[in-house]
């Protein structure tokens, strides 16, 4: 991999004729301690974990010399790809380019695809190796035991030159050398064990990949240690119904490759009760990048319409969550604090980013209309609740957002476009949309 990553480090109109500042939001809720991350109390153990798996490793440049999986109609330049995916009746968005799951992917409700990430999030010269431009989406198992499996989470490489993709499997290191689905919990005691994580929202930055854990914060991905169960002498892609170490052989649910869990950052902040005016503790439904000034981590909360409030959305630059060889911090003392936290100004947010000072959110509709891409008026301060300055339409039940900004010079990056999926049966498809 090149290495080029970037430097770490208003009025809005309410009603007509009458102006107002943007009013400062309880200070409770956005205080920026409610936002506070530290790493999980494991430290390096789970990266340990990961190193001690006997198998052969993969990179991702081997996964996109390998996609597998391409629909008969795999890719658009300003089209949809899949007309199912754009509503009947209304405005059309503007779409940049679509990529197209083959048919059996588009229609199963045993994934939903959830998270977006690009090689623009990546680094600033939007390149993998030899010149891929990968587009990654998430997917959990929306079964949750149903069938007696719980898959937990897996993650679409996808070329967006020729549509072509491959599915890779998230697992969670054990102690004694196997390994598990990732799930809301990792103990078998619990409840939560029998529930695949959400994995609403999914950022890669240099070497890792952040997966958004609802309730907790991130859970970390290392891209130098995928493991190929395919070209491994104790590996098999066969077992479809089988995860783990049995007897001598690595399994993965059929798929070849397998990507184990490094480390997390956890939120410190007591768990309250969501999406209440109450609640503190954040939650971490959908994560992105900010390439404008110091890049920022971005992250925020899904609530529904009837509940009593919209949600947040915060702000991390994201060098607090790497040493000085931009590797993981792991340190159990080590705490990472948000600079910004914003009161959101509509409900059923599924995605947010920021550039130059302005919020950009994706909102869902329901099954059969056309979510919506808002954009807020600049955020004037650092807790302050937005505005919402403008709308335009984006597919049905648009998820995740990424921004692949216009230019590659970290110094100087210039507004692009924004990628998200359709989470729908039927009506899936990654795409992106030029703002208005």
């Amino acid at each position: 991999m090149r290495r080029s990553l970037a430097a770490l480090a208003a009025l809005a109109l309410s009603v007509p004729l009458l102006t107002a500042l943007q009013a400062p939001a309880h200070a409770d809720e956005l205080s920026l301690s409610n936002f506070q991350l530290r790493p999980n109390s494991y430290g390096t153990d789970l990266q340990t974990r990961a190193d001690n798996l006997p198998l052969v490793k993969a990179t991702v440049t081997d996964i996109m010399n390998d996609l597998n999986r391409r629909d008969d109609n795999p890719t658009g330049n300003g089209t949809a790809c899949e007309p199912a995916a754009i509503a009947e009746s209304g405005p059309r968005p503007t779409i940049g380019r679509s990529m197209c799951f083959q048919d059996d992917d588009r229609d199963t409700g045993q994934w939903y695809p959830q998270g977006v990430t690009t090689v623009a999030d990546m680094q600033a010269d939007q390149e993998w190796g030899n010149g891929y431009q990968p587009v990654l989406v998430s997917w959990y198992d929306h079964n949750d035991n149903g069938d007696g499996m719980v898959k937990g989470v897996r993650i679409s490489f996808m070329d967006p030159n020729t549509g072509a993709y491959r599915h890779v499997l998230l697992v969670y290191p054990r102690a004694d050398g196997d390994y598990d689905t990732v799930r809301v919990s990792e103990d078998p005691a619990t409840s939560d064990y029998n529930k695949a994580l959400h994995a609403g929202g999914i950022l890669w930055y240099g070497n890792y990949l952040f997966v958004a854990d609802t309730a907790r914060g991130f859970r970390m991905f290392d891209m130098r240690r995928i493991y190929d169960l395919g070209a491994s002498p104790n590996g098999t892609t066969s077992g479809a119904d089988k995860v783990g170490l049995y007897g001598d052989t690595y399994y993965g649910y059929g798929y070849r490759y397998v990507m184990p869990q490094v480390g997390s950052w956890t939120r410190t902040a007591p768990t309250g009760t969501t999406c209440t005016f109450s609640d503190q503790s954040p939650q971490f439904s959908y994560v992105s990048l900010d390439r404008s000034g110091a890049d920022h981590l971005i992250a925020g909360e899904y609530c529904a319409g009837p509940e009593e409030a919209n949600g947040r959305v915060a702000a991390w630059p994201i060098a607090g969550a790497f040493d000085g060889n931009n590797n993981l911090i792991m340190d159990t003392a080590y705490r990472w604090n948000a600079d910004v936290a914003h009161k959101l100004p509509d409900s059923n947010v599924q995605g947010a980013t920021r550039f130059n000072g302005r919020w950009y959110l994706s909102r869902s509709h329901g099954e059969n209309t056309a979510g919506d891409l808002i954009t807020t008026e600049p955020a004037n301060s650092s807790t302050v609740n937005l505005v919402i300055d403008r709308k335009q339409p984006l597919s049905i039940g648009p998820e995740d957002l990424s921004h692949w900004q216009s230019g590659t010079d970290p110094a100087n990056p210039l507004l692009g476009t924004f990628w998200t999926v359709g989470e729908h049966p039927g009506k899936r498809m990654v795409y992106s949309v030029y703002p208005t």
